[in-house]
């Protein structure tokens, strides 16, 4: 089946790429545009946060360049280039004052990272790594540094702190959490992971928040609402991702916390679709790979021809943290249960349920391989 207009697709990160690839599959005819606002590599986003200590570099974590995108995926792939508008009514993308008519049109932009206003002038040390070339940028200038800020006690803050502390430096976290990723683990989860990551010689700082950054003659000294100062040479916030939903705000698709859309992922047009980190699947915005993989392939299916509604089943999450491997599969939103731990020197075994259904669980250390028993166990989102 084609269309004499093109699908396009907006985004060149995973949720893109996986979507191209997965149509590709079924069919070889449709013309298909992909418009990147980065410069179109392809690369694993989850690599990022474990880079450093391997001693990888934006150029060895690419996969594939552009050219070579568009030869695999018989695909034009537009980068560094922003789409400034959609008219959803006439089926119409601009690029400033370039217009593209689209048969269907996807929106594959992502996450982007929360902001912080922090107080003083150290602004220009403090660094987001979101993207490949954000992680360059990072690396390139964490060059020659050797004391490290971390922002945040969430999943990519800890896994920041692990792979940081690991390539040797000294690192400090701040977060305002009394625990590390405490919307995601039960607490004696959470202890054992600092408590590893302080084996490491990672230094601690739950519960204040930063009152305040000044560049220095030796660095950058960080204040705290509770009076403590901090020396470091350089800044990392990791405070967290929200779904990109601005273009789609604009052109008056229905949003969210993300781009509102239905198990086919059609937005409220029913030529446009979301999927990945921006989209919002009835009420559930999951930024994490899986997810994105199983709406790939559902979405590939409906935009051939044969509507296939995307399916959620249980899906761990793998925190990457060699200092203390966890798998974490976290209950529904709104599921009530209770967690039971069991705790020994092979590591914790934490499972969430109500009577006897299974909803949830956090693993550690050697646990980690009962992963895909107690999965089966656990209902599916979707």
């Amino acid at each position: 089946m084609s269309n004499s207009k093109p699908i396009i697709i907006i985004g060149s990160g995973l949720a893109g790429y996986s979507l191209a690839r997965e149509f590709r599959k079924l069919n070889k005819q449709q013309e298909l545009i992909i418009i990147s606002s980065a410069d179109g590599r392809n690369y694993s986003k989850p690599m990022l946060s474990n880079a450093i200590s391997q001693e990888k570099t934006a150029d060895t974590l690419t996969m594939a360049d552009p050219g070579k995108m568009s030869e695999i995926l018989d695909a034009t792939i537009r980068i560094n280039t922003e789409v400034t508008d959609i008219d959803p009514h006439n089926k119409l993308i601009f690029i400033g004052s370039e217009t593209i008519a689209f048969d269907r049109l996807v929106l594959a932009t992502g996450a982007i990272p929360n902001s912080q206003e922090i107080p003083g002038n150290a602004g220009d040390h403090v660094f987001t790594v979101n993207s490949l070339q954000q992680f360059a940028h990072f690396q390139e200038h964490l060059n020659g540094k050797k004391r490290v800020l971390v922002l945040g006690g969430g999943l990519i803050g800890c896994e920041f702190a692990n792979d940081l502390a690991t390539a040797g430096f000294q690192v400090q976290l701040v977060s305002p959490g009394n625990q590390l990723m405490e919307r995601l683990l039960p607490k004696p989860v959470s202890q054992q992971l600092q408590q590893s990551l302080e084996e490491l010689g990672v230094q601690f700082y739950l519960g204040p928040l930063v009152n305040r950054m000044m560049k220095t003659e030796t660095g950058i000294r960080t204040w705290l609402t509770n009076g403590q100062e901090l020396e470091s040479d350089i800044v990392l916030s990791a405070i967290g991702l929200r779904p990109n939903t601005a273009l789609a705000q604009e052109a008056g698709l229905a949003t969210g916390h993300g781009i509102k859309v239905n198990r086919y992922l059609e937005t409220n047009f029913s030529h446009i679709f979301a999927l990945g980190d921006c989209a919002e699947v009835e009420g559930h915005v999951l930024l994490y790979v899986l997810p994105l993989m199983s709406a790939a392939r559902a979405l590939a299916a409906t935009l051939n021809g044969t509507p296939m509604e995307v399916h959620y089943p249980a899906m761990p999450v793998v925190v990457k943290t060699p200092a203390c491997p966890i798998v974490i599969q976290a209950p529904g939103p709104g599921q009530q249960g209770q967690w039971s731990v069991e705790e020994n020197e092979s590591g914790i075994k934490a499972l969430y349920t109500k009577g006897d259904q299974l909803l949830g669980f956090a693993l550690t250390r050697e646990y980690v391989k009962e992963r895909m028993v107690l999965t089966k166990q656990v209902p599916g989102l979707l």
